[in-house]
This record gives structure tokens, C-alpha cells and sequence, in this order.
């Protein structure tokens, strides 16, 4: 067994053990396994350990790396989607979990109708205010809602987050809370189901399971550590640029 399948086996047996502590079944729980820098063959270890569920944050990387592979994977982008790469993102993924403006959505509504897409997407929130964050801020959302809901080629089907990392995933969780909360209202205020929420990195997708995640976007801990282009900098499973290892 490879060290890559050695660790799928580890995270989905955490998987498991949080869904259990919070009641919850592992089944409602979807690992997106984020392959951010790594070859193709790694993804094809993590394949063979039956992964099917892929991220990718950056298109051109995704529109190389994606041919290579099989046909019956599903790939998600999780990172910041730029206007001017929707067209070659929309082909490529199943499911969107960062729109992160009304700009960006208003983009992708208009490139799905030329080209006759209908995308599953999540909105990001930005649930901490952090500057060198993407994502609507809670109440700019709110506000937005409404004309968000009535771009007609957009499957809106929850919420992502990524909250900033903290020394222990303990300090993740008020965000996980503060998304779940914002999610229920907006059920309850537009009267519609929101089914995913996107929450959960290496260091603190077990709470985030604890909290209702439903999709978790994990790299480091299934294929290991990326290159980094400064030795005094790591990068989260986004690509954002953190004080201390992801």
C-alpha cells in the first residue's frame, strides 16, 4: 500500500469518528481530495485507493492536469476563480465552491448561457472580515441574496468557507458555527434548501464535520507537503499565504 493510500485510509477513518461524535453518518460527508501542485501519477495512487473526488485551484494547472487522467473523476475548483477563466473552468468542473462576488456570478451566469452550462456553485463567504480574503462579506450577502437567487444558469446549492488558521482547529469553529448559522437563515428567509456547506482543511476538518460540513477539502493530509516558493511562508489547501503550516 502507498503512503498516499496509507493516508486516505487515516482520513477517512476521521472521517468516521467525527461523524459518529456528532451523530452524524460518514455518507453525508464528501471528501474532496485537493491535488494543488501534485502530479498526475499521485493523483492516480489516490485513485486506486478509490478516490473519485478531486480540487484544483487553479485552471491552467486543472486544464493540464485533468486530460491526463480519467474520465469518471469529478473535479471541484476551490480557489479564486478570476472572470477572465470561467469560460475554460465551466467544462472542467462539477462543482464551483468559490463564488466570491456578485460580479464573478453575474460572469459565470452569462458564459453558462452562451455555452449552454448549467454550474453547480457554492458562494464563499468571508466569515472572519479578513482583508487578504475572498469572499461576501455575511451582511453584503444577505443584500445580494435575492438577485443572486435570479441568475437563472446558477445552481446555488450552499455556502464555503475558509476561516483563518488559528494554532489549534478549536479556533476554526465559531466560523463553521457563524456558516451553518448563515446558511439556516437563508433557508428559512428565501425559503429554499442549501444542502452543502464547504468547510474543513488538513488541520481542522474534524470540527468542521462536527459543525455540518458536508464537503471537506483536505491536501496536506493525503498527498503532504507542497513546495513552497518562500521557505518562510506556507500556503493553506487555497494557495493563501499563512504564518504557520496548513
Amino acid at each position: 500500500m502507498s503512503k498516499i493510500q496509507e493516508n486516505l485510509e487515516r482520513v477517512r477513518d476521521q472521517i468516521a469518528q467525527a461523524a459518529r461524535a456528532s451523530g452524524r453518518s460518514a455518507t453525508d460527508i464528501e471528501l474532496v481530495a485537493v491535488t494543488k501542485t501534485h502530479s498526475a501519477e499521485m493523483v492516480r495512487e489516490a485513485i486506486a485507493a478509490g478516490q473519485l473526488v478531486f480540487g484544483e485551484s487553479k485552471v491552467q494547472e486543472a486544464r493540464a492536469k485533468i486530460p491526463l487522467l480519467p474520465s469518471n473523476l469529478r473535479w471541484h475548483f476551490i480557489g479564486h476563480l478570476q472572470k477572465n477563466k470561467v469560460r475554460h473552468a465551466l467544462p472542467l468542473f462539477a462543482l464551483i465552491h468559490s463564488v466570491d462576488s456578485h460580479e464573478l456570478a453575474q460572469a459565470i451566469d452569462r458564459i453558462a448561457h452562451d455555452d449552454g452550462l448549467h454550474p453547480r456553485v457554492l458562494l464563499e463567504v468571508n466569515v472572519a472580515g479578513e482583508a487578504s480574503k475572498f469572499g461576501f462579506p455575511p451582511d453584503k450577502l444577505h443584500q445580494e441574496m435575492e438577485s443572486l437567487l435570479a441568475l437563472p444558469r446558477l445552481s446555488i446549492e450552499g455556502l464555503m468557507c475558509i476561516p483563518p488558521l488559528g494554532q489549534d482547529a478549536e479556533a476554526s469553529r465559531k466560523y463553521f458555527v457563524a456558516l451553518r448559522e448563515l446558511r439556516n437563515s437563508f433557508e428559512n428567509e428565501f425559503e429554499l434548501k442549501l444542502p452543502h456547506l464547504s468547510m474543513g482543511m488538513t488541520n481542522d476538518y474534524s470540527v468542521a464535520i462536527e459543525e455540518g460540513a458536508t464537503l471537506i477539502r483536505v491536501g496536506t493530509a493525503i498527498f503532504g507537503e507542497r513546495a513552497k516558493k518562500q521557505k518562510s511562508k506556507a500556503t493553506d489547501e487555497h494557495g493563501f499565504s499563512q504564518s504557520s503550516e496548513s
